[in-house]
């Protein structure tokens, strides 16, 4: 596997809605099934998905675009998790704001911040100036 991956502007259409659309909505609505089902898997595959949000920032050059890619990518998995979790129709064994909205502010704020941080590594990568 060539490292760092092509940038995502590069990749075939097909693998932009693959990894920008499909990956966040299938995180978020496991997150959202576990939810219901175990704290610890539940808090496990969030905590993944942060490094998620950093390497999805790293298929951009520059903290700008790695922020846009942060922005939707935050935004369809914490909205993926509030629907998952409405139609499992299961209480939640995890602590979640109140309102669940709130959630997904916070999953997109973290998710502008990881894809900014990973899109300026990128650019730092590229320009030769480390990471």
């Amino acid at each position: 596997m060539k490292f760092p991956p092509p940038l995502m502007s590069e990749q075939p259409r097909g693998a932009q809605i693959l990894f920008m659309i499909v990956l966040p909505i299938a995180a978020g609505a496991l997150c959202g099934v576990l939810l219901g089902a175990s704290e610890p898997a539940y808090l496990i595959v969030s905590v993944i998905t942060i490094a998620g949000g950093y390497l999805a920032g790293f298929d951009h050059l520059g903290a700008g675009a790695g922020a846009r890619r942060g922005f939707l990518g935050g935004l369809l998995f914490g909205s993926s998790i509030l629907i998952a979790h409405e139609i499992a129709g299961t209480d939640p064994k995890a602590d979640i704001p109140h309102p669940g909205i709130l959630l997904i502010v916070i999953t997109t704020v973290l998710g502008i911040a990881l894809g900014a941080l990973g899109g300026r590594a990128r650019a730092k990568r590229e320009a030769g100036t480390g990471a």
